[in-house]
């Protein structure tokens, strides 16, 4: 039977009886790891389920809100809104009191969920929302706690859980730029049961093995997660571990300590750990560098990963020796970054999609393994190009039930029959997708000729003098020019050149850098102001550049 065809309710049982007493989902506290078997998950969920339906009393397809942490009570308050017919809203623990408040009074919750760090905030945010009556806590109960924990809540095997139709919103995904105006995407059931299946397809061809552990480090209210790191994971009977800590060190001693095989990533965090581990190359001797250079030259010439990772044992001892692979998405994967794990015998597998189509369009997991490539659409799915714009189109039955109370804004990305608009300019070559930019990003000349800020960015990037590059439209408001975009580069050092100039040799630096490596870019693509920065850029959950934040930072 197709996931498709089967029902949330029974598919939540099969799964807790499937794997009873494997490990669900841990995190490590300050007092040691705290594990949920998929019994003890199931146990949770369904004490919350029955307090919800016969204690609060809410009525089917109600909202209920989660502020928190990524932590294995976060799954378990996912499966007690299925199982009590209500809708999840997954917030982001990084918004202002100001955005969750624009973003719950769209949605209306009755119930918000929130773990022990967050209380405070979900009182606040009560008071201005009459829709929320309940506030429950999902942490343990301490003594200072006046609200109720999830965790004291009684247990009864009787209750009725309530069915829901599959074309029913399970979750509602609020994206970037909550402020003013929500964005809200509706995801139907029907939408996560298609990703399950596709993406079922795909976990076989990665990992064959029946069990694996995986580590998760995307923060939960992001759909890319929830689909893939989450339910995708737990729907194969995988063990997901949580860390609270995005420092390399950290990650790797926990990738020890639970002999990790694999991770769900954004491209930046890979970055962040080659860079880690390049940085101990200063305490190797001459012959353990020269060593390394001739094996990591000689690794593209050996088609087995399993070699691969014998020959670089020393590095693979720090990953615990069981990693195996990740998954990259979120933003596009630095292709000199991918080729640097899969040289070491750690396959990276770039994927591609958008919220709004649940969010999985595509995964480059075939034979060809070409890293520019984001690969092949999934299997329930249709991808194809505007033959005018040079936009990707997808169709299927993961392509989102539309905007929360947002007809009008559902037409405009949705057609009558169908195709969703991705915003994503994109050529498919032998049915494999390659991604070149964004319509929304894309400057336009004064002579017409478009840029894609991506482009210019792959470029400037590849500087060892640069941190950071964001590339921009900047409209002109002078001259014969007025009113037409130019292409304006904000770099970030880094801190090594920060400390080592002052603010004038930095920016002959920076600007003659820029310079030299536009060469390689068609005139009329090359920045034309160049803007030195020497603080982090704003950034979002996964990693993102806010493009619109870092053009009020800077005048030019």
């Amino acid at each position: 039977m197709g996931l498709r065809r089967q029902n949330i309710l029974s598919l939540l049982s099969d799964k807790t009886n499937d794997y009873n007493d494997r490990v669900a989902l841990g995190t490590k506290t300050a007092l040691g790891w705290k594990e949920f078997t998929y019994k003890g998950v199931g146990v949770l969920a369904r004490k919350l389920g029955t307090y919800l339906i016969e204690t609060i009393q809410v009525k089917k397809g109600d909202k209920v809100a989660i502020l928190s942490e990524s932590k294995p009570e976060f799954g378990a308050c996912l499966f007690a809104a299925a199982l009590a017919g209500m809708t999840v809203v997954p917030l982001d623990i990084k918004l202002t009191k100001y955005e969750l408040t624009s973003i719950l009074t769209d949605c209306e919750p009755t119930v918000i969920l929130v773990s022990q760090h967050y209380i405070d905030t979900a009182k606040e945010l009560q008071k201005s929302i009459p829709s929320i009556q309940h506030i429950l806590v999902m942490d343990e109960p301490s003594y200072n706690q006046e609200l109720l924990s999830i965790h004291t809540l009684p247990y009864t095997k009787d209750a009725k859980w309530r069915r829901r139709s599959s074309k029913s919103t399970a979750l509602i995904i609020y994206t970037s730029g909550t402020t003013g105006s929500p964005k809200g995407v509706e995801i139907t059931y029907n939408n996560i049961f298609s990703q399950l299946e596709d993406l079922k397809v795909v976990m076989d061809r990665i990992i064959p093995s029946k069990h694996c552990r995986m580590l998760s480090i995307l923060p939960m209210n992001h759909l890319f997660e929830l689909t893939v790191g989450f339910s995708t994971f737990l729907n194969l009977g995988y063990s997901v571990y949580y860390a609270l800590s995005l420092k390399p060190k950290d990650i790797l001693a926990i990738m020890r300590e639970k002999q990790i095989n694999f991770m769900v990533v954004v491209p930046a965090f890979l970055k962040l750990l080659k860079t880690s581990i390049e940085s101990e190359f200063k305490n190797y001797s001459l012959l353990e560098k020269t060593l390394f250079e001739i094996k990591y030259n000689l690794a593209q010439f050996i088609p087995f990963m399993n070699v691969r990772r014998l020959m670089f044992r020393k590095i693979h001892k720090q990953f615990g020796r069981h990693f195996k692979a990740c998954l990259s998405g979120g933003a596009p994967l630095d292709i000199a970054v991918g080729k640097w794990f899969s040289r070491l015998g750690i396959k990276v597998y770039q994927g591609y999609g958008l919220s709004e189509c649940s969010p999985v369009v595509s995964m480059n997991y075939d034979k060809r393994h070409d890293l520019a490539s984001v690969g092949r659409a999934l299997n329930s799915l249709e991808a194809k190009i505007d033959p005018e714009t040079g936009e990707l189109m997808v169709k299927g039955p993961a392509v989102m039930k539309g905007y929360h109370n947002q007809p009008e804004l559902t037409s405009t990305v949705i057609t009558e029959d169908g195709w969703l608009h991705t915003g994503d300019i994109a050529e498919i070559r032998d049915g494999h997708i390659y991604i070149t930019g964004r319509i929304k990003n894309m400057i336009v000349l004064s002579g017409g000729k478009k840029v894609f800020p991506e482009e210019v960015e792959a470029v400037l990037e590849k500087s060892s003098y640069f941190k950071e590059v964001c590339v921009f439209g900047h409209v002109r408001t002078f001259g014969s020019k007025d009113g037409t975009e130019e292409v304006t580069a904000v770099v970030v050092p880094t801190e090594d050149i920060i400390s080592q100039y002052n603010d004038e040799e930095i920016d002959k630096l920076v600007k003659g850098e820029v310079k030299q490596l536009a060469m390689k870019l068609t005139p009329y693509k090359r920045p034309v102001n160049v803007i030195v920065h020497k603080e982090a850029l704003p950034r979002t959950a996964t990693n993102k550049v806010k493009r619109k934040e870092v053009k009020k930072l800077v005048t030019v």
